[in-house]
């Protein structure tokens, strides 16, 4: 029989009056029950949040600098247990899912390391002009205030990990919503955290369902909000809460740039390689994944056999094996989405290379040529298993089309020419631009997020921290500098 999962209110487990099943997309088998917070509870954790923010932003670094690294050290030790968890609660390959448990190791570990150092204070002379002789200003940083945290259920760990250290880093309370197919991850940060001496009321997860939330997000208590997910529910938060603080990371629609001088058989090679492994890596549900292939015309006939002999190499099944390199997707309606707007590619005059069949909620890595500008698989976000490859010529052409979309979160380029890749972060519309690689690439200390429709603000700890606190100034009068 399943236990119920508790959830962590102010710091300590509670159970609520109801549950709900979290599935394995793979084979259906229920995973764990989770408890879901009364309304009443979800009170007592925004008023313990509330009222611990003035003790939690005076806590001493090193405090919190601690915990932050108990959890680091305890997710070493725990690793393949996570792993499997992540892998049976959202249908990641137990492989991507043991590299998912390592990046949020290094996330509280970059936490622990910017709690020692955040907030240190910058001094300004204000002597340079007249009116502020003998005066010295000491710009600080300090809470904006508690932070809701909303995360997605592509990385349930990583991407909680990236709400809940670097709010701890930077002393400001936390209430983390984990997304409802995925809770179980943020839960076991909810236990690590539970073995540091944080105070009561810094942290809370809940898994609170998803009619619950409009309440949480009006709440004037949570004036940060920190949102990853789909454009259309970011959007629609912002829309809501107009003097609230937020940051959205949303969608992309991710593309390879292939320029002419990257033209070697070894090059190309490796670019369809690339591009193959991180087209389907997480069954494509990556806001940074391979969507577009964009290929000078001088490489494009070398370039597309390659890549769909290195798609169609991908070992697909069973997510818990370790050969597996695509799993299925979160759930058979995600599936049923990407075949859906395949089909309509393909009826509207887009060439099927390969895949293009779904099964339950696996659906086979696909490779599309000829996709219609105005398809949806060309203008939105798939988040499935699914590329397209264009012919263009020349570079301009190249980053032109890339800037043609209202996403803009990453690119990848590749080229060897040094003065190309400068080019191309002056010219390409987005949060990223990656040499000689794809687009997924995401470094978790740098700052990550995109331009035009995929987003606003940025994730990375030290970023988030930033982008959690504001500036205070304090000007001492009357010194002899």
């Amino acid at each position: 029989m399943t236990s119920t999962h508790a959830f962590w209110l102010a710091g300590r487990q509670a159970t609520g009056e109801t549950t709900f099943d979290v599935t394995n997309s793979w084979d259906g088998r229920l995973v764990g029950k989770v408890s879901v917070p009364t309304e009443a509870q979800v009170e007592e954790a925004v008023a313990a949040a509330y009222a611990v923010r003035d003790e939690f932003a005076a806590l001493p670094a090193h405090v919190r600098a601690a915990a932050l690294d108990h959890v680091c050290k305890r997710l070493v030790e725990r690793t393949e247990e996570i792993a499997q968890v992540i892998s049976a609660e959202n249908g990641k390959p137990i492989k991507w899912a043991r590299g998912e448990v390592g990046r949020a190791v290094s996330v509280f570990r970059f936490a622990a390391e910017e709690a020692r150092r955040f907030n240190g204070g910058e001094a300004m002379r204000l002597d340079t002009d007249g009116g502020g002789q003998g005066r010295l200003a000491l710009i600080r940083r300090f809470p904006k205030g508690v932070v809701l945290g909303i995360a997605p259920f592509n990385f349930p760990l990583n991407l909680c990990a990236h709400k809940i250290a670097p709010a701890i880093a930077a002393g400001v309370p936390i209430i983390l919503k984990p997304a409802p197919a995925t809770p179980l991850s943020g839960l076991i940060l909810g236990e690590l955290l539970a073995e540091t001496d944080l105070p009561a009321g810094s942290w809370s997860v809940l898994p609170v369902t998803n009619d619950q939330m409009p309440a949480l997000v009006q709440d004037e208590r949570l004036p940060v909000i920190s949102f990853t997910g789909s454009e259309k529910v970011g959007y629609a938060i912002m829309d809501s809460v107009p003097r609230k603080h937020c940051t959205l990371e949303l969608g992309g629609n991710g593309a390879a740039v292939v320029l002419a001088d990257y033209a070697s058989d070894e090059d190309l090679d490796w670019a369809a390689k690339r591009i193959a492994t991180f087209s389907n890596y997480q069954g494509g549900q990556s806001c940074i994944s391979v969507q577009r292939v964009i290929a000078d015309a001088s490489v494009y006939d070398r370039l597309v056999p390659r890549i769909v002999a290195a798609v169609e190499a991908m070992v697909t099944g069973d997510p818990s094996d370790d050969a597996t390199d695509v799993g299925p997707l979160v759930s058979e309606d995600a599936a049923k989405r990407v075949e859906s707007w395949v089909d309509e590619a393909v009826a509207a005059g887009a060439t099927l290379l390969t895949g293009g069949k779904r099964d339950g909620a696996s659906y086979a890595p696909t490779v599309l040529t000829d996709l219609p500008a105005d398809a949806t698989l060309a203008c939105e976000e798939v988040f499935g298993p699914v590329l397209s490859v264009q012919k263009v010529n020349g570079e301009a052409e190249a980053f032109a089309t890339v800037n043609d979309s209202k996403y803009g979160l990453q690119a990848g380029v590749f080229t060897h020419d040094l003065q190309v890749a400068f080019r191309a972060h002056r010219a390409l519309e987005v949060g990223g631009v990656v040499i000689g690689d794809v687009p997924s690439f995401r470094a978790d200390q740098m700052p990550y997020g995109g331009a035009k429709r995929s987003g606003v603000g940025r994730e990375g700890v030290k970023y988030a921290m930033d982008d959690y606190t504001y500036e205070r100034v304090l000007v001492l009068t009357d010194l002899a500098l």
